[in-house]
Parts: structure tokens; C-alpha cells; sequence
């Protein structure tokens, strides 16, 4: 054999080998590239080739187990959707040029199973499930106010304050849709009258009390009756004392226009007349009575005489319940004048005083007797007065008396 048969024998035999080994490396790695994308590119598909090729051996997948596409953010995601398949991760390995990263790179278990990424979503913490972002929302923990979200329409209590006035109430009846106004107009006037618009009357003695003095024994009434409705009223008042088998010292009348100026307040006017000390007076009448905050009873007057002499009155008292018919009653009254008038023996400023301090039982809420004591005194130059007429200018009396109304 020649020098060149030799050669190309040799050549043969060894080409052959090696044209094996190719193809049979070009068909697993076609098989193990299929459908797989490198960071966004497409390996280009081998041409087809007429010779068979060795099919690529896969590792069973049990069915028990079902598939979870798993999203991660580490350097192990390959693709649009997870990490190659450990067969894959093998050949690629064994592709020249081609060497993976080492295995304690890749976490040795899977995160938590999630919804594959979308455009517009802030994933977080890397592992995080995913959820859906939302214009305006960050997913990252802080939650932005829902006022600043677009397109998101604040309603109910989640409104902010404002300035915005009230809606007018309504000012129509809905029977007027069906009757005449006028018959309706008449019906809601009997309504009132009978509901709240009717005229009362009530007769109510506060005192009316025997007194019981040092060697004057005397007595005490002061009252009032109305008649009318809740707005508007005529009072009649009374008041004055005496003292037993010398008959009457004081008494007085007052009849008075009364007009309510709030819940609990009267304006009064008219006129009071007074028929004991003589010379009797009549006098021009302006006041008040009402219910003070921490339920006081408040009243006061101003009366001016026909003779130009100008007086004033205060009084005003507080019925402490004990029980729900035992009731303490303080009390208190202050007559002034602005002048001296000696025709009827009263001087400038505090003329006299009373104190009382009564402890009353309800029998009925009509009817109440009462023990208890009372102070009064004169002042100033009225307290002279009486000096001179030869009368004690103060006095404590024991009282007892009933309270009653109709």
C-alpha cells in the first residue's frame, strides 16, 4: 500500500467518529433549547436534517404533583415566566460555551407560588406575592390617600367638611296636593287650638303660713292665679301679712299682661294697687318671672306710683328635692326704694329683707304642708321708721302652712 492510501484510510476512520459525536450533540441541544428564551431572544431552530435523531430522554412528572409556574427576581430567571427545567439546566451545562452558574446560586426551594407580573405592578419585596397595582396605589406598603386615586369619587361620611348651607325645608303640605289650601289652612289651625293652643288656668299658693312670733302671732300668703295659653296670659298676684286681732299690715294686688319671651321666661306689665299701709298707692308695673339654669324660681318688678315714687322687688327660691316627696325650700325676698317716702314709712335703697327656709311633704303633688322658719328685717332709714313708730325693726318667726295649686 502507498504512503497516500495510507493517509486517506486513516482519515476516514477518524472523521467518522467525530461526524457522529457532532450530530448527536446538535440534536440534544435542540431538544433541550426548544421553546426557551435567553433573556428575550429566540435561539434559532436547526435545519431539519433527513437522518433520525436520538429523542431526549425526560425525567416522568408525577401527576399528583400539579405544575406551578414560579416567579422569581433573581439571577436564575430565565425567560418570560421562571427558571429552566432542571433537564435543561443539564444539557446546557454540557453545551460548549455554556456554563450555568453553580448550584448555590439557585435557592433551594421555590418561592411562594404567585400570579405571573404585569405592566403597572410594583411586586415589592423580592418572593412577594403579586397584586394587581392600581393607579395612584403603591404596592410596596404605603397605601397613598384614596382622595388623590383618579376617576375615585368621594361619597358619604368620606367627605371633607365644608361651608355648604343646609337644604331649605320643605314649606308644602302634602294634602294640599289633593284639597283646597284654605280647608287644609283651617283644619291645622283646629289642630293647634286643640293640641297645644287651648287656654289654661292654674291657681298656685306658694306660702299661706301661720306665723308664730314672740308675743305677735301673725300671718302670710303670697299667690298667684293665670288664665290663658302658652304664649300669652293675664296673672293676677297677691301678696301681704297681718298679725292676729289687729287685722291686716300689707296687702297687695297685681294684675299683669304676661307674654313669653322664651322657654322659660315671662315679660309682665300692668298695674299693682295696694290697699294696706294707708295711704293706698297705685303703681305702673313692669317685670319678670321665669325658670333660672339649675331650676330657680326667679322673679322681679319694678313699679312706679302715681305719686312719681319709684320701687323695686327681687325674689326668687329652689326646691331641693330629698326624696320624691320631701322637698327643702329656701327662699328669698328684697324690697328697695329709690327715694324716701315717709308717707308710707319706707326709705332709699334696701328697704327690708326676708329669709325662709321651709321643708314641705307632698301628700300629692297638689297639696303640701310645710314647717320652717323665717327672718325678716328691716333696713336703713325704713329701719328707723319703725324705731319710731315703736315696732321691732327685725323678727324670726316659726311658720307652718300649706302649699297648694288647682
Amino acid at each position: 500500500m502507498s504512503r497516500a492510501a495510507f493517509t486517506l484510510a486513516l482519515g476516514i476512520a477518524v472523521a467518522a467518529p467525530v461526524a457522529s459525536q457532532a450530530q448527536s450533540m446538535a440534536g440534544s441541544m435542540q431538544g433541550s433549547m426548544a421553546g426557551m428564551d435567553m433573556n428575550g431572544m429566540t435561539m434559532p431552530h436547526p435545519a431539519k436534517k433527513p437522518t433520525a435523531r436520538r429523542p431526549v430522554a425526560r425525567k416522568p412528572v408525577p401527576h399528583s404533583a400539579p405544575k406551578r409556574r414560579v416567579v422569581r427576581s433573581g439571577p436564575t430567571s430565565v425567560g418570560r415566566a421562571g427558571p429552566a427545567t432542571a433537564k435543561g439546566m443539564d444539557d446546557m451545562n454540557d453545551m460548549p460555551g455554556m456554563a450555568m452558574a453553580p448550584a448555590s446560586v439557585v435557592p433551594p426551594s421555590p418561592a411562594p407560588a404567585g400570579p405571573e407580573p404585569m405592566p403597572g405592578m410594583d411586586m415589592g419585596a423580592p418572593g412577594a406575592a403579586a397584586t394587581p397595582a392600581m393607579p395612584g396605589m403603591d404596592m410596596s406598603g404605603h397605601a397613598k390617600p384614596m382622595a388623590t386615586m383618579p376617576g375615585m369619587a368621594m361619597t358619604g361620611t368620606a367627605l371633607a367638611a365644608g361651608d355648604a348651607p343646609a337644604p331649605p325645608p320643605p314649606t308644602d303640605h302634602y294634602a294640599d296636593r289633593q284639597f283646597p289650601a284654605s280647608e287644609m289652612d283651617r283644619a291645622r289651625h283646629a289642630m293647634m287650638h286643640e293640641q297645644g293652643g287651648r287656654s289654661f288656668a292654674q291657681v298656685m299658693f306658694n306660702l299661706a303660713e301661720a306665723q308664730i312670733r314672740n308675743g305677735e302671732n301673725g300671718y302670710r300668703w303670697d299667690g298667684e292665679g293665670w288664665f290663658g295659653g302658652d304664649i300669652d296670659r293675664l296673672t293676677i298676684k297677691s301678696e301681704g301679712e297681718g298679725v292676729f286681732r289687729e287685722g291686716v299690715e300689707a296687702a297687695e294686688v297685681q294684675a299683669l299682661y304676661s307674654h313669653a319671651i322664651g322657654p322659660y321666661f315671662n315679660l309682665q306689665a300692668g298695674v299693682r294697687h295696694d290697699f294696706r299701709p294707708s295711704p293706698t298707692r297705685t303703681y305702673a308695673t313692669v317685670g319678670f318671672e321665669g325658670l333660672a339654669p339649675y331650676w330657680f324660681e326667679v322673679a322681679g318688678a319694678l313699679f312706679l306710683s302715681d305719686t312719681g315714687d319709684v320701687l323695686g322687688r327681687l325674689e326668687g327660691y329652689y326646691d331641693q328635692r330629698i326624696t320624691q316627696r320631701l322637698i327643702l325650700q329656701p327662699r328669698i325676698e328684697l324690697n328697695l326704694s329709690a327715694q324716701d317716702v315717709p308717707a308710707v314709712r319706707l326709705g332709699a335703697g334696701l328697704t327690708d329683707a326676708e329669709l325662709g327656709l321651709r321643708l314641705r311633704y307632698e301628700i300629692s303633688r297638689q297639696f303640701a304642708p310645710y314647717l320652717g322658719m323665717s327672718y325678716e328685717a328691716k333696713t336703713g332709714r325704713t329701719a328707723d321708721f319703725a324705731r319710731a313708730d315703736g315696732r321691732k325693726p327685725s323678727s324670726t318667726s316659726l311658720v307652718a302652712g300649706v302649699r297648694f295649686w288647682f
